[in-house]
C-alpha cells in the first residue's frame, strides 16, 4: 500500500509541474524571458520527491505538452522523431542524479561543490542522450557523424548547463529561505 503523500511533498510537485508547464518552450504557457525548467525539474524533483510514480508524471507532463503544442498549439513537428524517446534516458539521468544527491550530500557550504559537480555531470549526460540522439537517430541529418555532432554539443550545451543551474541555484535559494523561515517559526513558537 502506498503510503501518504505529504502536503509538502504536493506543494513541491505542484511548484515543479508549474515550472515546466510556464517554460516548455512555444506552447500556450510559455514565458519567453525563463530558461526551460525541464531538465532541472527532474533534478529537483529526484531530489525532494523521489517517488517513481512521481517521475512517471512529469514525463507524462512534458510527453502530453509537447503533443498538445504540436498537434494544436501550431508548434513545428521538427524534433518528433523516433529519438525523441532518448528524452527517457536524458531525464531520468536527471532524475537519479537528484536521488543520488539527496542521499549523498548534506547542507553545507562544502556540500555546493559536490552539487555543481553532480549538475554538470548528469547534465553533461543528459544533453548526449538527448541531443547525440536526436543527431544521430532522429533522421533529420544526412550522413551523421561524431565530427559534426561535437561542435553542435560544444554550441549548445553550454546554454542547456546555464538553464538547469539557474533552476538548480533557485531551488537552492527557495530551499535555504523556507528552512529558515520554518527554524524561525520553531523558535518564535
Amino acid at each position: 500500500m502506498p503510503s501518504k503523500i505529504s502536503t509538502q511533498s504536493l506543494a513541491i510537485a505542484f511548484v515543479i509541474a508549474l515550472m515546466v508547464i510556464v517554460t516548455r518552450g512555444h506552447h500556450f504557457a510559455s514565458i519567453d524571458f525563463l530558461p526551460s525548467a525541464s531538465y532541472a525539474a527532474f533534478f529537483i524533483a529526484g531530489y525532494y520527491l523521489r517517488s517513481t510514480l512521481m517521475f512517471v508524471a512529469l514525463l507524462a507532463l512534458c510527453a502530453g505538452l509537447d503533443l498538445a503544442a504540436v498537434t494544436w498549439g501550431g508548434v513545428s513537428n521538427f524534433c518528433v522523431t523516433p529519438a525523441y524517446g532518448f528524452l527517457l534516458p536524458a531525464y531520468g539521468t536527471m532524475w537519479l542524479a537528484g536521488l543520488w544527491t539527496a542521499a549523498n550530500t548534506s547542507w553545507q557550504l562544502s556540500s555546493v561543490f559536490k552539487l555543481t559537480g553532480v549538475v554538470v555531470v548528469a547534465s553533461a549526460i543528459a544533453e548526449l542522450f538527448s541531443s547525440g540522439g536526436f543527431y544521430f537517430f532522429g533522421g533529420r541529418y544526412p550522413d551523421p557523424s561524431f565530427a559534426e555532432f561535437l561542435p553542435r554539443l560544444v554550441k549548445y550545451f553550454p546554454k542547456q548547463l546555464e538553464a538547469i543551474a539557474f533552476w538548480v541555484v533557485v531551488a537552492l535559494i527557495a530551499h535555504v529561505v523556507f528552512g529558515l523561515a520554518r527554524r524561525s517559526v520553531r523558535e518564535n513558537a
